[in-house]
């Protein structure tokens, strides 16, 4: 698909993340004035708020953007969505009848700050890169008992903490936790000193399914509203110590960052590609109809507080073993009622190369390895001070498809109250 193009001259620029072929959805403020609803077009964002107020949209018999949320549309389902998209490149394409009504509810990106994008009902994370999850069972396990015997065979996931998801530029306070070095008696109290990042990306759920109802892949896949960049932060020296026999608990409890703008599955459609080839036969219920995957060229960058920027990571959500679309079906199996706003996390994304590993962990190989990032400064993990920021973007015919930047600091660890206090 070429180059859709807009009478919004920043977005027809080959650079811009954000042209007529993407329309991804955030909320957004200015000084003054509450959150909204917005879409994102060149280097402007449209009130859409403001639009259906003004009568420029109008496809329910309800508001669909009275609240700063998504969620009233997600739950209106794949064909209000549909109509949503198709009236948006009316007023936005280059030629629209209705430029002179639209162009005042445009308002610069610069000047805005971005929210929330809606409202998350549950968030689980998956484990669902072969090399990832390769890298992480050799340094435990050793390498002929690296994945476990039911990797091959199910998406793995344990449930997460809705509560503590962010969007980007919310700073993140270092967690204390338990700890217990290999040659302790006892374990100890106090921040983590193995802080990571583990890059991934979120599916969002946009219609769910009845309690006790299976869904099929291909269903799955049509209730998938949109995807956003996720960061899911990781304590690694509290994980070991907590995570047996019931998973990661504390160690991720804490945070977990998402990119501002949701880009829709119509805008990533182009990008669709297949899982890799299958070493074991999946089960009939998860076999995917056709290509679930998307190609997005994924970067990680780090800044420490003194110093410049450095990628560290770049790598492609192609190297998913198990698609957004088999995670959602895997998980309604059981008969687990899936809602709108219900938020899946890939699991950490690594390719076959070094540059491409996904986590600080792998990247320095559980901290035996540092990596430079200049001015004489290296890391095996992060520092308080460091930012990182994750960015995306699928790459079309002279436009790409993006979704805007993940962006957090890390702050010093919060001293934890003494008895009594």
């Amino acid at each position: 698909m070429p180059l859709l193009k807009s009478w919004v001259a920043s977005a027809n620029d080959a650079s811009n993340p954000f042209p007529l072929n993407n329309l991804p959805y955030g909320v957004f403020s200015t000084p003054g004035s509450d959150p909204r609803c917005g879409v994102a077009i060149g280097d402007r964002i449209l009130d859409v708020q403001a639009a259906e107020a003004n009568g420029l949209i109008d496809l329910t018999d309800v508001s669909l953007f009275e609240l700063p949320f998504w969620n009233d549309l997600m739950e209106e389902g794949p064909a209000v969505w549909t109509a949503l998209r198709a009236r948006l490149t009316e007023l936005l394409a280059e030629g629209s009848a209705e430029q002179d009504k639209v162009e005042p509810l445009l308002v610069p990106m610069d000047e805005a700050e971005m929210h929330m994008p809606f409202m998350v009902s549950e968030f689980t994370d998956f484990y669902a890169s072969r090399n990832h999850a390769t890298n992480i069972g050799t340094m435990f396990r050793g390498k002929e008992n690296a994945l476990p015997p039911n990797w091959l065979h199910i998406p793995i996931g344990y449930n997460g903490r809705a509560s503590t998801v962010v969007v980007s530029g919310t700073p993140i306070t270092r967690p204390n936790g338990q700890s217990k070095a290999p040659d302790a008696d006892a374990p100890g109290f106090g921040p983590s000193k193995r802080l990571d990042i583990e890059l991934e990306m979120g599916a969002i759920v946009g219609t769910g399914n009845p309690m006790g109802q299976p869904i099929t892949v291909a269903q799955a896949d049509t209730m998938i509203f949109g995807y956003v960049l996720l960061n899911d932060w990781s304590a690694r020296d509290i994980q070991p110590w907590e995570y047996q026999p019931l998973g990661p608990f504390q160690a991720k409890a804490f945070a977990t960052s998402i990119s501002p703008w949701i880009v829709t599955r119509a805008a990533l459609e182009p990008f669709r590609t297949s899982t890799p080839p299958r070493e074991k036969e999946l089960l009939p219920y998860l076999t995917e109809p056709g290509p679930m995957l998307y190609d997005i060229a994924l970067t990680v960058e780090m800044a420490p507080q003194d110093g410049e920027p450095k990628v560290i990571c770049e790598t492609n959500y192609d190297q998913m073993y198990y698609s957004a679309a088999q995670q959602l079906t895997h998980h309604a199996s059981s008969g687990c009622a899936m809602m709108p706003g219900d938020l899946l996390g890939s699991g950490t994304i690594s390719g076959p190369e070094k540059h491409q590993f996904g986590s600080l962990q792998e990247l320095t190989w559980g901290g035996k390895e540092p990596f430079e990032l200049g001015d004489g400064q290296s890391r095996t993990f992060i520092e308080d001070g460091d930012t990182l920021t994750l960015s995306g973007h699928a790459q079309g015919d002279g436009y790409r498809v993006g979704f805007g930047q993940c962006t957090t600091t890390i702050l010093p660890a919060v001293a934890f109250p003494e008895q009594g206090d």
